[in-house]
């Protein structure tokens, strides 16, 4: 050991011993600090040499702790490829078990469960649709190349190139989804187009009605997302690449998609929306089918047409960014953006679609499995008259705001509906049909089937009344002493001003006289079977009706007394099928009233509108016929009428039957009627309506009656079947004076 302290290995000392004693000079350039740099410095005072060939040694703490790292990942190595062997044989196994039951394409391309309807109008164009419908197969090679861009660039721009997933694309949604504040697999799934196929077959999972409430609930289920549905996702989207080609898969994607408005598949939706194929879209257009992925409902032109437009820009101006569109084609696609069909445009006719689809047998219609053509009486030029009447009236005559409801019905005089409109269209509306489905009181509109009933016993509208105060007992209820509107009393006067006038008081004297029996005959006869009352009020129209029944029963007057069933369901076939499987030609039925009497009450209706209560609902150029009707507390207001063309019917009111302030059947339903006709009847010639007017009668002589001091005539004229002065006779000698029996 040195003094100095500086103890050094024998061996190290022993080598520099041997090279010093054989002569061994150290490389020229001496040490660092000599300026040669090839030599090596000796070691401090104090210091250790360390021996020449073996490593430093090192940090016993960042050794340990290197051992423990190289520990764990030869653990984590020797575990990770054998769980990704593992992996990699589940997958491979799912994989093959969902490409051996993967079907034939052709038998992926309709997945419906449920058949549609295509509705028909009475010039054979379509203008509604209902249930799933399905336009056709298309496929990726002969479809617009429009259509396919936009879809790729919209949903899945690396299509081609991928194997069926696309971790960049699962990784930069679960990126969106967190910096919106979302969950990493909440909102944005980051799907590929083949993953979206997988969804849409609901991971090769048919539809069974045992096994779900209703087809909703099944593909709600299909469309969750969830981790473990991803994972499912995978061997079922690797299967799909496998077993179809690229264009296979975007053609069972161009078929399955749903795209809003009950359209299944883009052939359904480029039919729906532009009334054309999808082989034949333009730009504009294909953007626009392409942008309904996101959201069907929400952005369905019909919908919403801006909306839909907007969304469309956008794809727009990602097929440009893709190179599919050049700038030039881009900026002529923003600049004319898509235009919807005119049945699309129209959006019309849903009252009465529904309306028909109600009618006929729910498993040809509302539950079919089948794809079903229906033709209609309907017609949309009518339709759209009704329906910018309506709308027209109730902007200049009514508050902004208003929640009364108004409804139309517009028919032939054998029955066959032409146009409906259930309803104003407000926030609060609803789908609820007030042309067919509300009950509401008719009031004066119910008169005329109560001089129908007498017309029909023989009497004319030249025949007298009177209109004088009156009281009847009825059983359980005691006195009943009706008024007439005014308050005022007219004396004697014919059928034809009492319900020229809406008399109340005249209407119940004819009506008991030509018997309670015989007028809900008539009314029932007619088609308004809905309660009707038993005493004496039933000639004021306190029973409930619908609008369609009661313009069914006008159009029985028209017609010259027989009864119609009004119908819109002309012929039902399957698509495809030449022979209708149901038809209707006419809703003529049975003859109610005499076609005498019918044409004596049309004369008498024509006086309503010609100097009755109905003037309002006049046109300059023809003859019409109608009457009003107001219930009590004006909670109900209509007026229904006709020309030689059409019969109509307007009912206005509340649907919480409050009752409305200043309204009668004389005042906007007959204003309604008018603007109504006058659209309807446009470009038709004028033709007189068939009436017979009648000889006209001088009043009856005053004759004295007991407790009356000859307060009432006697008749002239009188019953054509029972002889002179018969029939009103009875009836100045029942109502002569107030009676309590």
């Amino acid at each position: 050991m040195s003094s100095t302290g500086d103890w050094r290995p024998p061996l190290v000392a022993d080598r520099r011993y041997m090279a010093q004693s054989s002569g061994a000079r150290p490389k020229s350039g001496g040490t660092r600090g000599s300026g040669g740099g090839g030599g090596r410095k000796p070691p401090s005072s104090g210091s250790r040499t360390a021996p020449k060939g073996r490593p430093p040694r090192r940090n016993p703490i960042s050794a340990f702790f290197g051992g423990i790292f190289r520990w764990i990942f030869r653990v984590l190595w020797g575990i990770g490829w054998r769980v990704a062997f593992l992996l990699a044989i589940a997958v491979g196994t799912s994989t093959l078990y969902f490409y051996q039951k993967l079907p034939e394409l052709s038998d992926l391309l309709d997945g419906r469960a449920r058949g549609s309807v295509t509705l028909l109008d009475r010039n054979g164009d379509v203008f509604a649709w209902r249930g799933e419908t399905f336009g056709g197969q298309i496929d990726a090679q002969h479809v617009s190349p429009n259509l396919r861009n936009a879809i790729v660039a919209t949903e899945d721009r690396r299509f081609y190139y991928h194997l069926g997933i696309s971790p960049r694309g699962i990784i930069g949604a679960m990126r969106i989804n967190l910096a919106e504040g979302r969950g990493p697999l909440e909102g944005n799934g980051g799907s590929t187009i083949t993953q979206q196929v997988a969804k849409l077959l609901c991971l090769g999972v048919p539809y069974d009605q045992a096994n779900w409430k209703s087809e909703a609930d099944y593909e709600a289920d299909c469309r969750s997302g969830g981790v473990y549905r991803k994972i499912k996702e995978v061997p079922f989207a690797l299967a799909l690449e496998a077993k179809y080609s690229k264009d296979e898969i975007l053609t069972i994607y161009l078929n399955r998609a749903y795209l809003g408005a009950g359209t299944r598949g883009f052939e359904a939706a480029a039919q729906r929306y532009f009334g054309k194929s999808a082989n034949d879209v333009t730009p504009a257009e294909a953007a626009m089918l392409a942008g309904l992925l996101k959201a069907p409902s929400y952005y369905a032109p019909t919908n919403n047409l801006e909306r839909s437009r907007e969304r469309a820009n956008i794809i727009i101006g990602l097929m440009e960014e893709e190179g599919y569109l050049t700038k030039e084609q881009a900026d002529e696609a923003h600049a004319h953006p898509a235009k919807l069909s005119a049945a699309a445009a129209a959006r019309s006719g849903g009252f009465f679609a529904d309306w028909v689809m109600d009618s006929g047998p729910s498993y040809l219609t509302r539950n079919t499995t089948e794809d079903v053509i229906i033709r209609t009486t309907y017609d949309q030029r009518i339709q759209k008259a009704a329906e910018t009447a309506l709308n027209d009236v109730f902007a200049t005559k009514l508050k902004e705001g208003s929640k009364a409801q108004a409804a139309v019905v517009v028919m032939s005089a054998d029955g066959a509906v032409r146009a409906m409109v259930g309803g104003r269209n407000t926030a609060d509306a609803g789908a609820f049909n007030r042309a067919t489905q509300a009950l509401r009181q008719t009031g004066s509109s119910f008169k005329p089937f109560v001089y129908a009933a007498a017309l029909d016993l023989g009497y004319s509208p030249s025949d007298y009344v009177d209109d004088s105060p009156l009281t009847l007992y009825t059983p359980g209820s005691g006195n009943w002493s009706p008024d007439n509107y005014d308050h005022e009393y007219h004396g004697v006067i014919t059928l034809t001003d009492a319900l020229a006038e809406s008399r109340n008081i005249p209407a119940v004297k004819v009506s008991e006289a030509a018997g309670r029996d015989n007028v809900r005959r008539v009314a029932s006869g007619f088609g308004i079977t809905s309660n009707l009352a038993d005493g004496p009020a039933l000639a004021l129209g306190v029973s409930e009706a619908t609008l369609i029944d009661m313009t069914g029963a006008y159009a029985g007057i028209l017609n010259g007394g027989s009864a119609v069933q009004p119908y819109g369901l002309t012929d039902l076939r399957l698509m495809g099928d030449d022979t209708p499987l149901m038809g209707q030609e006419g809703g003529l039925g049975e003859r109610v009233i005499s076609e005498q009497a019918a044409r004596e009450l049309t004369y008498m209706m024509t006086q309503v509108v010609e100097r009755g209560t109905g003037r309002r609902a006049m046109l300059s150029d023809r003859q019409v016929a109608g009457k009003t009707g107001t219930t009590q507390a004006a909670r109900d207001a209509w007026f229904l009428g006709f020309s030689a063309d059409y019969v109509t019917g307007v009912w206005m009111g509340y649907d919480d039957n409050t009752p409305m302030q200043g309204v009668t059947g004389g005042g906007l339903p007959a204003e309604i009627w008018h603007e109504v006709m006058v659209r309807v009847e446009e470009g038709l010639p004028p033709k007189p309506l068939p009436m017979i007017i009648p000889e006209p009668r001088l009043p009856p002589v005053a004759q004295a009656s007991p407790g009356n001091s000859g307060a009432n005539p006697a008749p002239a004229g009188g019953n054509r079947n029972q002889g002179e002065g018969g029939f009103f006779q009875q009836v100045f000698s029942a109502f002569g004076k107030n009676r309590q029996d």
